[in-house]
């Protein structure tokens, strides 16, 4: 029976511009002539694992099982640092072991290995040989084990989180789209527990709040600005048609609060 072409995911940070994507896909076709490889983003900002992390974590779980997921933040011209390698629910992940891997998984998936590269020449593009062969031997199935020693732990990394109340929620801008939306670090779930149905207010800057929660960017006229939660059910500040994050001033990390009424709506 003849296998399945490999899908391999490439996140990283090394832009469209220079030569290092292209070294790492045409090494990655060498060892795997059949893989089909897509690209989840190249632009994550440079060194930027808390973006990268955002990106990549809304977009895996789309792929098939049996997909090998490459990430590379943060990690060029360091021959010293780890690599991590392991598998969970079914798919493959290659990156390294720079914090990045605890903002994506909100626990440590068992059996992580930590990649031999004794063999590896760091005389050229390390990460192109890295990657190339860690796909070569996940696409043939073989264990995620056998290219390195079992690790404990991984390098955590602590990011903000929400701060909830009975009666509010502070949070913070987590990334700022292509479209200049604010994107926050508040979800449908938490929004959903602690509103409990109840009319809010969605203060920040110094701008007046927001009070109704729009499922569409044309609910509000052209120009004004809305709350929503995207497809990855996180909340978002916009303003419809223009770039709303600039416009109003909003910052990676900057706090917003919600403030929930004491009766239902």
């Amino acid at each position: 029976m003849e296998r399945t072409p490999p899908i391999v995911t490439i996140t990283s940070d090394f832009g469209w511009r220079d030569y290092h994507l292209a070294l790492i896909k045409g090494t990655i076709l060498q060892h795997t002539p059949n893989a089909r490889i897509v690209d989840i983003s190249n632009a994550v900002a440079n060194y930027n694992i808390v973006e990268g992390a955002f990106l990549f974590r809304h977009a895996w779980q789309a792929f098939p099982a049996g997909t090998i997921h490459l990430l590379s933040i943060n990690d060029f011209d360091q021959p010293d640092r780890p690599f991590l390698v392991f598998s969970h629910q079914g798919h493959h992940f290659v990156g390294p072991d720079n914090g990045l891997f605890s903002l994506i998984f909100q626990e440590q998936p068992a059996n992580i290995f930590q990649l031999d590269t004794e063999d590896i020449s760091f005389s050229r593009f390390p990460l192109a040989d890295i990657f190339g062969k860690a796909v070569g031997h996940l696409a043939q199935d073989f264990p995620a084990g056998g290219m390195g020693s079992a690790v404990d732990q991984w390098l955590e990394r602590i990011t903000l989180q929400p701060v909830t109340g009975p009666n509010h929620i502070r949070g913070s801008v987590v990334y700022i789209d292509q479209f200049d939306n604010a994107i926050l670090n508040i979800d449908r779930q938490l929004m959903e527990n602690i509103g409990r149905d109840r009319s809010f207010e969605l203060y920040f800057k110094r701008h007046s709040p927001i009070t109704e929660l729009s499922t569409s960017f044309h609910d509000v006229p052209v120009g004004e600005i809305l709350c929503r939660f995207n497809s990855a059910d996180l909340l978002e500040i916009a303003i419809n048609m223009d770039r709303g994050a600039s416009l109003l001033g909003l910052k990676i990390e900057d706090t917003v609060q919600i403030d929930f009424s004491n009766g239902k709506k």
